[in-house]
């Protein structure tokens, strides 16, 4: 990948952001192929953007393999702006995984996804959460964040809040400006 510190990298992983309701089983089901690249393409911002995809799954079923191979993608990357889409299940324990094996990070990581997917729902959350995420990596400093709900939460201070379908801080706030 070239250099380019404007451009933002999106390293896809699936979950709900990237999934289809499948009336059959009742359920969110992750797309085989993702639908992040073509949705942030027909966009047309001036904003570059390059994209990854580690693998296409439902947060619940990463192994090991699959967080290894979500880090190397990041220390791949010559970009110092990253999102990564991703299921919330699991979301904070990726974000924790990365933070904690990332040595002299001076990038802005930022973990995002849905609670509806994109496609196929006129009320999706997913484009808005996306776009808070790009919008984010313009002014944060290096470090690993999740950006959900209008909330900015460092990697170490986020959780999930499931009964409401919010991310919150386990101290009460959010990272502050």
């Amino acid at each position: 990948m070239k250099n380019n510190n404007q451009a933002i990298h999106f390293i896809i992983t699936g979950g709900t952001i990237d999934s289809y309701y499948d009336g059959s089983k009742d359920t969110a089901v992750v797309n085989k192929e993702s639908i992040i690249p073509q949705f942030i393409e027909g966009l047309k911002l001036d904003q570059k953007s390059t994209f990854t995809k580690v693998c296409m799954k439902d947060s619940r079923e990463l192994t090991r393999d699959d967080l290894e191979s979500i880090l190397q993608a990041v220390k791949d990357s010559s970009h110092k702006k990253i999102v990564i889409t991703h299921g919330t299940y699991t979301m904070t324990d990726t974000a924790r995984f990365l933070e904690a094996n990332l040595e002299n990070n001076n990038r802005v990581i930022i973990l995002t996804g849905s609670f509806i997917p994109i496609n196929g729902f006129s009320f999706s959350d997913g484009p808005f959460q996306l776009g808070y995420a790009m919008a984010k990596t313009e002014n944060l400093e290096k470090g690993v964040f999740i950006c959900m709900n209008g909330k900015v939460l460092s990697a170490n201070e986020a959780m999930k809040i499931s009964k409401e379908g919010v991310f919150s801080s386990i101290f009460g706030g959010g990272v502050k400006f």
